[in-house]
């Protein structure tokens, strides 16, 4: 998507916060949170991870800077695979106003080596947050893949699909109940934007916002 047309309309559905979590890759963030400049959208870069557990983690840092950090050893243990644009679909980067600058020629789509120890060590160590990604789903979701959330991991809050709610995810999983679910929207398309999630907060600075997901 176009970064204006994601400002636009994230504003005209009166949404004041969203994150830009593209899978394993986070070249556009950048121009998103350019994009939002000057207007009352909060943008928080990110990055949506596919751990060699084939686990997909939000990773949710404060600055761009982070960001790019954790990007760089991200791009280390992508495996080596050229794009098939054919099959695909191209990888383009783009600037604020949506305008071509280049192509990425890596597959995006793969697990990367990172386990999910690992990653969520060093998005910690980085200053970010880490929430695992639509967790009700077979494909890539922490519950389908290791059957639980595990203790050790130190999780706070965790991300369910807009094809289910909390009430049926402890039903199945009781152990839920001691987390913090959040609905994520998962947006590809403009008319994705869910707007679900509220969060009250005085503070508005995109790492105290962190602070009370983790």
């Amino acid at each position: 998507m176009i970064p204006t047309a994601i400002v636009e309309e994230a504003l005209s559905r009166q949404l004041n916060l969203i994150a830009i979590t593209d899978h394993n890759a986070s070249a556009n963030v950048g121009a998103v949170v350019q994009a939002a400049q000057n207007t009352d959208l909060i943008v928080i870069p990110g990055i949506e991870l596919e751990t060699a557990e084939e686990i997909h983690l939000l990773c949710l840092f404060s600055t761009l800077l982070e960001l790019e950090k954790f990007q760089d050893v991200v791009d280390r243990n992508l495996p080596p695979i050229q794009n098939n644009e054919d099959f695909f679909g191209s990888q383009l980067i783009v600037d604020a106003d949506g305008d071509f600058i280049r192509k990425d020629e890596r597959l995006l789509s793969n697990a990367t080596y990172l386990s999910i120890e690992a990653a969520i060590t060093l998005v910690h160590k980085l200053g970010g947050i880490v929430i695992p990604a639509h967790i009700d789903r077979e494909e890539n979701g922490i519950l389908a893949r290791l059957g639980t959330v595990p203790a050790e991991l130190q999780l706070k809050t965790l991300e369910y699909s807009r094809y289910t709610s909390p009430e049926k995810m402890i039903s199945s999983y009781p152990e839920l109940s001691d987390y913090r679910l959040i609905q994520g929207g998962d947006v590809h398309y403009p008319n994705d934007f869910l707007g679900k999630v509220e969060l009250s907060a005085v503070d508005t600075r995109i790492s105290t916002i962190l602070k009370s997901l983790c």
